[in-house]
């Protein structure tokens, strides 16, 4: 009997590539099931190979689903690049299904995508179209927009051109900016066209979805980073909104970027790629030509008022917002921390409560009289007694969105407070209840973390109140003064809209921020003279991992790794040692991080020097 021999990389699997074989040819991309120490799993053909010495086991099954030339191409980079499996990276892509014959008519499909769509084209203004001209003209371009600018109209009015082609887009935005609104927003204009992909999705919504995308209905697909490996077949245009934004890298193997891939994929398709922001990040400031869209659509002003104050509802917080509820407007409270109070500390010893298996300090959720652990997840109840010195008197520092909730409540019963943050929201029906509450002016003070600052439009807000600036700034990360600063143009975007609005910001940092208010783009300018010859864009960084439930396993691994990079003369250790996070899921934790001119004398440093507990993260944005 003839066999075919083949490379199978095993979806989701650490492991190498492993042989199998067939009694039939396949396609390389074909999806196959395998056995592996008796367990069923889904492989990827990748290659076909001459028989091997060893004896092989046979395919079980052949799939009708198939990765493209391009897709293998997508896995491939992923895996040399941000150093995983073959498997793993293949497992982010969803494979194309080859239909053994046409499921739909041309002709059919075209009809369905514009079913409920609405008749009225989308007008702009000519500053507008000025500036999708110039996106039309670049491979790469960055759409630089304040708050309210219009960008999300330019958008739209690219995925018209682009469907008039006969093309397809990919719309990608951050988790908390896939919101009802915008959902429709583009429904309404684009109809049936308009998948949605997020991780609120059901498992049988997406088999739904997928089927649309599958048959060519599904023109306009939105949704998260995930979205960017659906597979589209007849791609047109990648935008990626709010492209500063940290939810785009994935903080496990593969630890890709979004945005990055979405740059590599666009010259892959030889398509344009559209990166949008009101606080765009340094990396694509420097890198791609931008078009600048300054104001927003309502002629508001904002007027900023700082208080030196450490992060606290003090009485002119308290003022402000009984003074926009007696004028019948809303306001919104930035809190930078979910939860109570974030930390339990004992009054008499000073110990801090810490999780048993992370070196951090425990978050109080009183709603549910317990205290968690937002790194591994591991809950308890709230203690009465200090675990040290069993002293009964425990505080709290630092505030939380549950505690100013609660503050409100109490004490300005007539205000009716919403919270926003990821414990209050926690399914796609609890955001669209707690937003048509809000726009109804049903809540008149709306209390919550980051997802405040993400894609919503809130047309009656007065006041914003953002407290806990301090902190963002102080922290050990070379982008701490872009991402406080962001974060305060973001959050002080979202008031204003349609009249005059106060933004009381709690900073002792007032000089700092003050003079790039309006003015961002004099602070990036700023910034490239602080980044130049340190940190990206000029320069490649990579930073190293090392977990262990010993703490000596863990350090030896690392100093054997150093060892090893100080023999390659292009890469500089900046350092190494413990995590600032000594401790997560009670794993001992160590880092090195290394500099470079160029991220291939990284990875070729990195390859030759590796050891078993090594994890890479390339291209970092985070330090702990």
């Amino acid at each position: 009997m003839l066999l075919y021999f083949f490379e199978i990389s095993l979806l989701n699997s650490p492991l190498s590539p492993l042989t199998y074989s067939s009694e039939t040819l396949l396609d390389i991309g074909r999806v196959v099931e395998v056995s592996l120490r008796s367990r069923l799993l889904s492989g990827v053909v990748i290659n076909a190979c001459e028989q091997p010495s060893f004896t092989t086991t046979s395919i079980i099954k052949t799939t009708e689903y198939i990765y493209s030339s391009r897709q293998i191409r997508i896995a491939k980079f992923i895996s040399e690049y941000y150093f995983s499996s073959l498997g793993e990276a293949f497992n982010l892509l969803v494979p194309f299904l080859k239909y053994e014959e046409k499921r739909y008519v041309e002709e059919v499909a075209s009809d369905l995508t514009m079913e409920n769509a609405s008749e009225s084209s989308i007008v702009l203004s000519s500053i507008q179209k000025s500036a999708l001209d110039f996106l039309g003209q670049h491979p790469v371009a960055l759409l630089f927009g304040d708050t309210g600018s219009g960008k999300t109209e330019i958008y739209m009015k690219y995925f018209e051109e682009i469907l008039q082609q006969g093309k397809r887009a990919v719309f990608l935005m951050p988790e908390i900016s896939l919101t009802p609104q915008m959902q429709i927003r583009l429904e309404e204009h684009f109809g049936n066209a308009v998948v949605m992909w997020h991780s609120k999705v059901t498992k049988p919504q997406k088999k739904k979805l997928l089927e649309r995308i599958y048959n060519g209905t599904a023109k306009i697909i939105a949704g998260a980073r995930s979205a960017l490996f659906l597979p589209v077949e007849d791609l047109g245009l990648i935008v990626v909104d709010e492209e500063h934004d940290d939810s785009y890298k994935a903080n496990a193997r593969p630890r890709y970027h979004a945005r990055d891939m979405a740059i590599y994929m666009g010259k892959l398709y030889q398509v344009p790629v559209v990166l949008g922001s009101a606080t765009p990040s340094m990396s694509s400031y420097v890198k791609f030509p931008h078009v600048r869209l300054k104001g927003g659509h309502f002629a508001s002003t904002r007027d900023f008022i700082f208080e030196s104050s450490r992060e606290e509802i003090t009485e002119r917080v308290e003022s402000a917002i009984a003074q926009t509820k007696a004028n019948d407007e809303q306001a919104m409270l930035f809190i930078p921390t979910r939860a109570n109070f974030k930390y339990l500390i004992c009054e008499s010893c000073g110990h801090t409560h810490s999780c048993p298996y992370c070196s951090v300090g425990m978050s109080v959720h009183r709603k549910s009289n317990a205290i968690k652990c937002h790194y591994c997840n591991f809950s308890e109840r709230i203690p009465s007694a200090c675990s040290e010195c069993g002293h009964e008197m425990l505080t709290s520092n630092r505030l939380g969105t549950a505690e100013a909730v609660h503050f409100f409540e109490e004490k300005y019963p007539d205000i009716a407070v919403g919270q926003f943050d990821r414990d209050a929201i926690s399914t796609q029906n609890k955001l669209k209840k707690l937003l048509k509450a809000f726009n109804a002016k049903e809540i008149d003070l709306l209390i919550g973390t980051q997802m405040l600052s993400k894609g919503h439009d809130y047309h009656d807000v007065t006041l914003a109140v953002i407290l806990g600036l301090d902190n963002q700034l102080n922290m050990s990360d070379y982008r701490a003064r872009e991402k406080a600063l962001s974060l305060l143009i973001q959050i002080a975007g979202r008031s204003g809209r349609k009249k005059a609005a106060k933004v009381l910001v709690q900073s002792f940092n007032r000089e700092f921020f003050e003079p790039y208010l309006g003015r961002y783009e004099q602070f990036l300018e700023d910034e490239k003279q602080f980044r130049k010859g340190l940190y990206p864009p000029y320069k490649k960084l990579a930073r190293i991992l090392f977990a262990h439930k010993y703490a000596n396993k863990a350090e030896e691994a690392m100093q054997q790794m150093v060892e090893n990079l100080r023999q390659f003369n292009a890469i500089e250790i900046i350092g190494y040692g413990v995590s600032q996070i000594e401790k997560i899921a009670n794993k001992y934790r160590y880092q090195i991080l290394l500099r470079a001119d160029r991220s291939i004398d990284l990875i070729q440093a990195i390859k030759a020097s590796q050891v078993d507990l090594a994890e890479i993260d390339m291209d970092p944005i985070e330090f702990m």
